[in-house]
């Protein structure tokens, strides 16, 4: 049986105390509409998965166009929120005077980061929705530099901080078969956190995408790799400040690593030249398995499940104990958009049709 949603700690009356704030602050989220949904707010609506691509994402060369970036930075999110601006939609994401954090995934150094481009699209538009305060954050200073991040307040109102500079928390945050230490930036600096997950494949724990990025959370996410991460990742997702602070997945799909990961492979890295948006980590999840193993499929390679690394996890995360969101295709409503009108940026009809038919081994 899941333990409860404690701080390991405090006296019952205390522990009572902070879970009915806690109900009381997630509910006023819930009303403004800017909080992450939880388990009563989706038994039958689908969820949406917004895939946004350009095949011209990096013109003629190698690097990020950042005009275009942010082109298709504001298709994700006004296909998502069906909004006529970018403006608008995001007024449904923070609110003016927040602190917002992103929650960004360094592991890998550059190649298989979040891109230090889309960080600049994305607070661009922060700034703009009227948000004077953001922290940019992961796990280790230097995994920020090595990802091509500068620590520190590199303009007016952004900021850039590993775990390990801003600490964690003293007490233990519980759920199940997790005890961690969260980062203080999460549960003490952020409002509001956006996730900035990079989609890759995971020797140990299958692949890594939307809930799999919170493990930069918590102090021992080297405790958690055990069978294939299941039930663990699904588990941290529980935890208060992250079911209630994060508010939208912006996924960086602009280099898919489908073989190899964590670590940058260049061999065996898929320029998608993609981005994929929503508020359902386990849809994104199940979204990002299909399409690495599709082209897991294309390259000629075994699949996940043959190599019994499938990433059970998602299903665990969507079961009914956990209910952080849905894997069932059915209630997945995933839409491909471009850059532009017509078909530029739309995914390869082949692909279209496997990811609608593919059947993942749970």
């Amino acid at each position: 049986m899941k333990s409860p949603l404690t701080n390991a700690g405090p006296s019952r009356r205390e522990f009572l105390r902070q879970t009915a704030l806690g109900a009381i602050a997630l509910g006023a989220g819930r009303a403004s509409g800017l909080t992450a949904p939880g388990p009563s707010d989706r038994p039958a609506a689908k969820s949406r998965v917004v895939i946004a691509l350009d095949p011209m994402l990096r013109g003629s060369g190698s690097s990020l166009d950042s005009d275009r970036l942010l082109k298709l930075l504001d298709r994700a999110v006004v296909s998502f929120y069906g909004c006529d601006s970018p403006q608008e939609a995001w007024k449904r994401v923070v609110r003016p005077g927040e602190c917002v954090g992103l929650k960004i995934n360094c592991l890998a150094g550059r190649g298989a980061s979040t891109t230090v481009k889309l960080v600049e699209v994305v607070t661009e538009r922060l700034q703009q929705a009227g948000i004077s305060n953001i922290v940019v954050w992961d796990r280790l200073n230097s995994d920020l530099e090595s990802a091509g991040f500068r620590i520190g307040s590199v303009r007016p109102g952004v900021q850039f901080i590993g775990n390990d500079a801003a600490g964690y928390e003293d007490r233990l945050s519980i759920y199940g078969n997790v005890g961690s230490l969260l980062a203080r930036t999460l549960t003490r600096t952020c409002d509001a956190v956006i996730s900035l997950p990079v989609l890759k494949d995971h020797g140990i724990a299958g692949m890594t995408f939307a809930l799999k990025n919170f493990f930069g959370a918590i102090h021992n996410p080297n405790k958690y790799h055990l069978t294939v991460g299941d039930p663990y990742v699904a588990d941290v997702n529980m935890l208060p400040p992250i079911r209630q602070k994060v508010r939208l997945h912006i996924g960086d799909a602009t280099a898919v690593q489908y073989e190899g990961g964590p670590s940058y492979m260049p061999q065996w890295s898929w320029r998608f030249n993609g981005l994929v948006v929503g508020t359902d980590p386990v849809a994104l999840d199940t979204v990002g398995w299909q399409l690495i193993e599709q082209k897991r499929a294309e390259e000629g390679m075994k699949s996940l499940a043959a190599l019994n690394r499938a990433p059970r996890y998602i299903a665990t995360a969507a079961d009914a104990e956990h209910r952080l969101g849905t894997n069932d295709p059915g209630r997945i409503d995933r839409l491909e958009v471009g850059n532009s009108s017509g078909e530029q940026g739309k995914l390869p009809n082949e692909t279209v049709r496997s990811l609608k038919t593919m059947h993942l081994d749970f």
